[in-house]
């Protein structure tokens, strides 16, 4: 195998301009950070979608961590984000996606022009930027004093500080392992997941009037996830010593805080550190001069409507005006206002006005996961907050005060967090339908505007499969995880525009994920649950039948030449399976690959368990468009091609040493073969790959500045030649075409 990649000529480079696929948010935003004395300029952290920089106060947020390579994909997780508040053009970040032993150590990036450039600094802990707990925060603090000290709050290693501007870290012995260190007095572990039940760290706060510029200050606070016990720790000689903060709740943990510029500190609590659903909590406000704790709470959780609070948030132009938001309320969260310090609140979602038109598809959500909360520090009327779909923003947020209604809309515009699960770009119509992880999908009629919504009926919570008919492109069928009673599988006969539900839905236990062929004329679909019996259905649902001669959970495509054929894979078994019936019965041959059963192959990156993301579009079966029998298999470890069914074997392109994704797309002008799309390694180069010769050669047509950590799916436009279509984990779905190139859309 070795010698095959060696004889592929180096790939060159094909400049190419991407764009994001608009469907607006799609993930949780976790943390948003303004800097306080730039107007407009914002920073936004996501739990596994990278960091984003907003120039304007209600401008687009532009990505910040693309250039992130496969290598790095674990830092597209971001734990925390600090600016300092002396330094605008000084931003940090703390990344790690998960805390698990096989996931490698986090890394503070840090950037001395607004994120267009970064430098990193490996640490030798990991972070949690997608596990429980990921909306508290911040865990990263910037001193507003000396912006040459940093403090890191970890998960499972204590408290860390640099005294270099985040070049290197210490930990800060200081800060007392009992104080983070899970005991029987916590109870059972929460139920969030990852860093191995221990307490965390998850707020730092300096107190700006503890200090003059230049020195570090010397009053630091830190939560701690804890409860029965202190959980709010003060250093009253800039870190040298903690000393516990007693007379606080002892019932909740802490969630985010606030110090007010009157000195007063403002702190959320709740049973558990989110985003899951949570029984109980609380807000307090404590004089620390005083050392005076008096519980603030908006609104009592109780056993009938259950919910804990997620931040508190002061205005920075007025002390005693307050922001606090729920968390996990059953019936969507609610954000409570007061202009006196906390004695009293209102309501504000009560009266809000929402205008979804940014992003349609969020009207078919609940307001949830309000884990962050900020008024623009420039302007007291602007107000934005998080959810697990993006955000919200406010431009008359003081009508509330004079009991009006406060009008939001749609802050995310920019921020894309979606995860493809499949990509279908039909021979006709529309650009492009997608199954997105967490949604029920979308048909992209307008690449740069996002869809009027999610297509229902039935409508998804997630969607796994989205596959449509070669021959005739108005048939396309979703299969999914349906919400409110509904089936799993949707399917439109006029090419998305309108969805129906089939009669009936094969018997048994039948999961929304696996995956779905649709012959080339549309009338046969076979669905194959994840490691259930295939069924195929020839008249639209009203009946199934289990397909004989597959192995459970085999997945199964169509031939897009021939109506009645199907053709399956069974890789590591080393067979081939065709149908002739469509789809009723298979048959069984040897896959013979030159360089033998990948069964037999080492281990290492050839094995089983690993060979990429299993979401991926690697070790999978292919078929050429427009031809019958001719397939590809698109292996982990390399790329085989059979041009006829019943000829000649299977043979190995050169060149290719890792497939994470393929896919086909329209033919060059003049070309005998589709062009191919394929993210993995060319001769020894990582990237994303076309070949307009059938794998004779290949150009890179991304750069290093756009890799976008892990790539799950490709797909060419069979009737744009030069555009493809990218879909990442937690980098939404994005389109590209040559730089030298103008479109063409070809019917």
């Amino acid at each position: 195998m070795a010698g095959a990649s060696a004889l592929a000529a180096p790939p060159t480079d094909l400049p190419y301009t991407f764009k994001s696929v608009a469907i607006v948010g799609g993930g949780f935003v976790d943390g948003i950070a303004f800097h306080p004395t730039v107007p407009g300029l914002a920073y936004a952290r996501t739990d596994m979608g990278g960091a984003y920089r907003r120039d304007t106060a209600t401008g687009p947020w532009q990505p910040l961590l693309d250039h992130l390579p496969l290598a790095d994909v674990n830092l597209m997780g971001v734990e925390s984000l600090a600016v300092d508040p002396n330094n605008p053009d000084a931003i940090y970040l703390a990344c790690g996606t998960y805390t698990a032993a096989t996931v490698p150590n986090g890394a503070v990036l840090r950037s001395r022009d607004r994120g267009r450039s970064w430098q990193r600094t490996d640490l030798p802990f990991k972070l949690g930027g997608n596990e429980g707990g990921r909306g508290n925060g911040e865990r990263l603090a910037v001193d507003p004093n000396d912006g040459r000290v940093l403090y890191l709050a970890s998960r499972t290693a204590g408290l860390w500080r640099s005294t270099d501007a985040a070049r290197t870290f210490q930990r800060v012995d200081s800060f007392p392992d009992a104080a983070w260190r899970r005991e029987a007095s916590d109870g059972p572990p929460p139920s969030w997941g990852g860093s191995d039940g221990k307490a965390t760290i998850n707020f730092l706060l300096f107190d700006p009037s503890s200090g003059t510029r230049g020195q570090p200050s010397r009053t630091i606070y830190a939560g701690v996830s804890v409860i029965g016990r202190p959980s709010l720790w003060r250093s009253l000689d800039a870190g040298a010593s903690w000393q516990p903060l007693p007379g606080g709740p002892e019932r909740h943990r802490p969630m985010r805080a606030a110090l007010a510029s009157d000195g007063q500190l403002y702190i959320a609590y709740a049973s558990e550190p989110g985003p899951h659903r949570m029984t109980d909590g609380s807000v307090w406000r404590l004089d620390p001069a005083t050392r005076t704790w008096t519980d603030i709470t908006p609104a009592r959780p109780s056993a009938a409507q259950p919910f804990g609070y997620a931040t508190v948030v002061v205005d920075p132009t007025q002390p005693r005006r307050l922001l606090a938001s729920t968390a996990g309320r059953a019936r969507g969260d609610e954000l409570f206002r007061s202009t006196d310090g906390g004695a009293t609140w209102a309501a504000l979602f009560t009266t809000a006005r929402f205008d979804a038109s940014a992003a349609p598809y969020v009207a078919d959500t609940h307001l949830h996961w309000l884990y962050d909360v900020k008024i623009n520090p420039a302007n007291p009327d602007h107000a934005l907050f998080t959810t697990g779909y993006g955000g919200w923003e406010t431009l008359d947020l003081t009508a509330a005060d004079r009991g009006q209604p406060t009008h939001w809309r749609v802050m995310s515009g920019g921020i894309e967090e979606t995860v493809a699960l499949a990509l279908h770009s039909p021979t006709k119509g529309v650009p492009l339908v997608t199954a997105i992880g967490d949604y029920s999908g979308f048909v992209h009629t307008d690449l740069d505007h996002p869809a009027a919504g999610n297509p229902k009926p039935p409508f998804f919570g997630n969607t796994h499969d989205v596959t449509g008919a070669a021959l005739a492109p108005e048939v396309i069928v979703r299969i999914g995880h349906a919400r409110d009673g509904g089936k799993n599988l949707g399917y439109s006969l006029d090419g998305g525009t309108s969805w129906r539900e089939p009669a009936t839905v094969p018997p048994g236990p039948l999961p929304g994920d696996g995956f779905i062929a649709v012959s080339a004329d549309g009338r046969a679909w076979v669905w194959t649950p994840k490691g259930g019996t295939p069924h195929v259905t020839h008249d639209r649902g009203d009946t199934w039948q289990a397909v004989t001669g597959l192995p459970a959970g085999t997945r199964v495509i169509a031939d897009p030449a021939e109506p009645q054929r199907f053709h399956a894979m069974a890789l590591f078994d080393g067979q081939l399976f065709s149908s002739t019936d469509g789809g009723l019965h298979f048959t069984a041959e040897p896959l013979t690959l030159p360089d033998g059963p990948v069964r037999d192959l080492q281990a290492g990156s050839h094995n089983r368990s690993n060979r990429g993301d299993d979401r991926g579009g690697q070790d999978r079966l292919y078929a050429t468009p427009g031809r019958h029998g001719e397939l590809w298999v698109a292996a982990f470890h390399g790329l085989y091609r059979r041009t006829a069914a019943g000829g000649a074997g299977f043979q190995r392109l050169p060149g290719v040493s890792e497939i994470h994704a393929f896919g086909f797309g329209r033919a060059a002008p003049g070309a005998a073969d589709p062009a191919l799309y394929l993210v993995g390694t060319v001769s020894g180069r990582y990237g994303l790959f076309r070949s307009t010769d059938a794998g004779g050669s290949w150009q890179r047509i991304n750069d290093d500045a756009h890799q976008w950590g892990l790539i799950l799916q490709v797909s060419g436009d069979p009737k744009v030649f030069g555009r493809v279509y990218v879909g990442t984990h937690g980098r939404g779905v994005l389109y590209g075409d040559p730089q030298s190139q103008r479109p063409v859309k070809v019917d």
